[in-house]
């Protein structure tokens, strides 16, 4: 699956945007603009998604290479 495929179902699932998740990460605590804080490991991300937006594994990693800066919303 590629990076945008994962971006559109979770944007159908949930409802939000990756800008959308960037922001509810900072109001978590996770991330400081919309990028992750150092002490933040992947699996507290998933953990997140998969507990409050039922996400998969795969989708949560997503969000958090997104969060990471490993991708942004024009990767491919």
């Amino acid at each position: 699956m590629s990076f945008q495929a994962y971006l559109k179902t979770i944007k159908e699932k949930t409802g939000l945007t990756p800008a959308d998740l960037k922001k509810i990460a900072d109001e978590k605590g996770f991330s400081e603009a919309g990028h992750l804080k150092a002490n933040v490991k992947a699996t507290e991300i998933v953990d997140w998604l998969k507990q409050d937006f039922e996400l998969g594994h795969g989708h949560s990693m997503a969000i958090y290479a997104l969060l990471k800066g490993i991708k942004d919303e024009n990767s491919v």
